[in-house]
Order: C-alpha cells, then structure tokens, then sequence
C-alpha cells in the first residue's frame, strides 16, 4: 500500500511558536496557565497539563503566568488580566493580529465591518470584540438584507478563498463601497490545495487533527467533496484495518494544530496495516 503524506501536514509557523512558547515556560516557570486551549488539539494540551501548565477560561489566585491562546483573546479579557499584575505572554498567531487590527481600523473609518467564519469560534469572537456591537459575522455567504453603503470585510484565518470570493458576490451589487482586508493564512490556503491534489489520486484519505479543529475540519471536508472515502481521527489509536480493504493508495494530511509525533505514528500504524 502507498502512503503519500502532504508537505504540508502539522504545525505552522503560528502554532509552533505558541506551542514552543508554552513548552519551555512550562519548563522554567510555575504557576502557568492558557487562556483556553493553546490550540486546537487535545494531545498536546494533555502533554501541556503534565508539565503543569493548566488550561483555564479564567486565571484564578495560583496563576502567576499567563499564556494567550493562539485564537487570540477578546480585548475585555485581555484588559482585565493585564490589570491583574500577573506576567502576561501573547501567543496568538500574528496573522490574528492582523485580523484584529484591521477590523479595528475599519471599524474606525466608520464602515460596517463584516466578519466571515464560524462565530461561535475564538478566533472570531477575538476579532469581533475589536469592533463592538454593530459587527456582522458570516458563515455561509448569507448576509442581512440591510446593509450600509460603505462595508469593510475581514476573514477569519482558516477560511477557503472561495468562501470570501462567494461573500464578495453576494455583496458587490448591494453595496457603494467596499474594503476588503485578505486576512486569510497562506499557510491555510496552500494546505487546502496540497490535500485536494492528493485527494484525487488515492482510494483513501486520513486527515489528522482535533476534532476542534476548524482548519483540520476543512481539510476533511474538501477530502469528501472530491468523492474520496475520508476519515478524520485525532490519533493512530483509531485507524480501523477495514477502511484500508482493498486500497492501493492512501494519503495522510493533517491540520495546523497536529504535531508530528501524531503524523509519524498515524503513518506506522498505517504501514503496519497495509505494508
């Protein structure tokens, strides 16, 4: 059985530097904690909490460290923890940053600022408190039926391309002016390119990642768009002998959150199966 793994597969640059960010304060300081999941992957936050570095929604009396997630948090969290007088450490990906500082900016230049992603997502939640109350968030292309002559877009990082191209459609007749902030990570895009090449020259496609995991989600989502027989696990302890009956090709990609302990041992499991 061939195994083609995706170049790309496992962390980007954000996800390592938070995840090396945490590791070696884990292994200098005490009373460490994130501001909710340090990513999206349940394996490392575990491997996180056996060094000490606790996972909290709030920092409480013990923490004397704390840790931004890499979805950023929202600015009224951010404000009240750096008013606590504990060591505060960002983490969160720069290309977040981006996203938070141009919705920020729009919001300023008096547009009405749309957010496209999953609202219910940190990232997004991150995003939209630098904008206020009057932020629009989009999931799937719809949006009100009211909208402002002037409206500022920025994107979620781990969204398609072609989810904004469909939003820009949607709203180009509607509106006078608009101003788009293409806050999407290359990193992103690329992965989703790489697993759709992939996809369509195997029998079989396992996709690595949280199950949290919205770009990991994606990657699995395009893999069954293209009509290949796609699973998505979070570690090789879940691979099944009967999905590989028959397959003469496999492909292994993984979302950004995945380390590669978790790919290395998804593909000798993998091997130990079909050969």
């Amino acid at each position: 059985m061939e195994i083609t793994l995706a170049k790309r597969a496992g962390f980007c640059f954000g996800v390592k530097r938070a995840v090396n960010i945490a590791f070696d304060m884990a292994a200098r300081k005490d009373g460490v904690c994130t501001l909710g999941p340090i990513i999206h992957n349940p394996q490392v936050v575990q491997r996180l909490s056996e060094q000490g570095v606790r996972c909290l929604e709030q920092p409480d009396a013990d923490v004397k460290s704390v840790i931004i997630r890499t979805h950023g948090i929202p600015l009224e969290l951010n404000n009240k923890i750096r008013d606590m007088g504990v060591e505060v450490v960002d983490a969160t990906c720069p290309f977040v940053k981006k996203a938070q500082e141009y919705a920020k900016l729009l919001k300023n230049e008096d547009y009405q600022v749309i957010i496209l992603g999953e609202s219910a997502h940190p990232e997004v939640k991150s995003i939209m408190s630098y904008v206020g109350k009057d932020v629009i968030t989009v999931e799937n292309g719809e949006v009100p039926e009211k909208l402002k002559t002037r409206v500022g877009i920025v994107v979620q990082t781990t969204q398609p391309v072609s989810a904004l191209r469909d939003l820009f459609k949607n709203i180009i007749e509607r509106v006078k002016e608009i101003k788009i902030y293409n806050t999407i990570c290359n990193s992103t895009a690329l992965r989703l390119k790489e697993t759709s090449e992939i996809s369509g020259n195997v029998d079989v496609m396992i996709v690595a990642g949280g199950r949290n995991s919205a770009n990991t989600t994606q990657l699995a989502n395009r893999c069954r768009c293209i009509g290949v027989q796609t699973y998505h696990i979070e570690t090789s302890n879940e691979l099944d002998p009967l999905w590989f009956k028959g397959a003469d090709r496999v492909g292994v990609t993984a979302g950004a959150s995945t380390p590669d302990w978790i790919i290395e041992e998804i593909i000798e499991r993998i091997k130990n199966i079909g050969g």
